[in-house]
C-alpha cells in the first residue's frame, strides 16, 4: 500500500487509483494545524501488503471546523474556566476585570465581544473572552439617588462608578425597559435617620421600574424624640434610682 499520509485527498486518490486500489473516506476530524482535506490516517497502513483490489479507508481533516456547544464557566475561577474551555476545544480570548464582590470569578463569557449563553454553538477553536471580578473597589461613595431617572440613565451612572445592578423589577405594563422610570431602589440614598448610606465599586443595587415618572418628594426621616428623652429623665428624678440608697 503506498503511503498517502499528509497528502491532500485529491493527491491520495490519484496515487491509490494508479496502484489499483479503491478509496473510501471512512471518517473526518478537525485539526487546526493541518490543511483542509489532508489525510491523517489510512487503513491498511502504508507499505502493508494486500490485494491490489483492496479498498483503502482514509480519515481526512475537515475543511471547516465543527460546531460545538459553549460550556458554562460562569462562577468559575479564571484557571478552571480556561481548562474547561481547552477541554471543549475552545480558546481563551481576552480577559478583562471589573469591580465585583465575586473576586477572581467569571462574571460574563463573550464571543466576538457579545455575551454568549452556555449551550450556544460556535466553531471549534473559537476564542471565548471572559470578564473576571476583581473584588470591591477601595473608593467609598454615597449611594446615588436613582429615583426619577430612566433605566438607561441610571445604568450609565452606575456603570461609570462600577456599581452593579442585582435585580431589575419592572411593573407589568413596562414594555420598553430602557425608557422606563425608576420609582424605588434598594438601598435608598439615606437611612431612616437621614444618614447618607455608602457603597463601593462592585457592590449592588436593586431597582423597580414603572412607565410613569414618579413624583420626586423630599425624603422623610425618623425624628429623634427629645421630648421623650426629657420625659424619661423627669420620671427618673421623681421615682428615684432604686440602685442608689440616699439614706445614710
Amino acid at each position: 500500500v503506498p503511503p498517502v499520509l499528509g497528502k491532500t485527498l485529491t493527491q491520495a486518490q490519484e496515487i491509490l487509483d494508479k496502484a489499483g486500489f479503491t478509496v473510501e473516506i471512512q471518517d473526518s476530524v478537525y485539526i487546526d494545524t493541518l490543511k483542509p482535506f489532508q489525510v491523517v490516517r489510512q487503513v491498511p497502513d502504508e507499505y502493508e501488503v494486500v490485494k491490489s483490489s483492496r479498498t483503502i479507508y482514509l480519515t481526512v481533516n475537515r475543511g471547516m471546523p465543527p460546531l460545538i456547544e459553549v460550556p458554562n464557566v460562569m462562577g468559575y475561577s479564571l484557571r478552571n474556566a480556561e481548562m474547561v474551555l481547552i477541554n471543549a476545544h475552545l480558546k481563551l480570548g481576552d480577559t478583562t476585570f471589573r469591580p465585583d464582590f465575586a473576586k477572581n470569578s467569571v462574571l460574563e463569557q463573550l464571543y466576538n465581544g457579545v455575551p454568549i449563553q452556555p449551550g450556544a454553538k460556535v466553531r471549534q477553536g473559537s476564542a471565548i473572552s471572559l470578564v473576571i471580578g476583581n473584588g470591591l473597589g477601595g473608593a467609598v461613595m454615597g449611594v446615588p439617588n436613582l429615583v426619577g431617572m430612566t433605566f438607561a440613565e441610571a445604568k450609565a451612572l452606575l456603570d461609570s462608578n462600577g456599581i452593579m445592578l442585582a435585580s431589575v423589577i419592572p411593573a407589568a405594563d413596562v414594555k420598553d425597559q430602557e425608557s422606563a422610570f425608576i420609582y424605588r431602589q434598594n438601598p435608598d440614598r439615606f437611612d431612616e435617620e437621614g444618614n447618607l448610606r455608602t457603597i463601593r465599586p462592585g457592590q449592588v443595587l436593586d431597582i423597580w421600574l414603572s412607565v410613569e415618572q414618579p413624583e420626586i418628594k423630599p425624603p422623610t426621616f425618623k425624628k429623634k424624640s427629645i421630648d421623650n428623652s426629657l420625659k424619661d429623665e423627669n420620671e427618673e428624678e421623681k421615682t428615684g434610682d432604686p440602685s442608689k440608697d440616699t439614706t445614710q
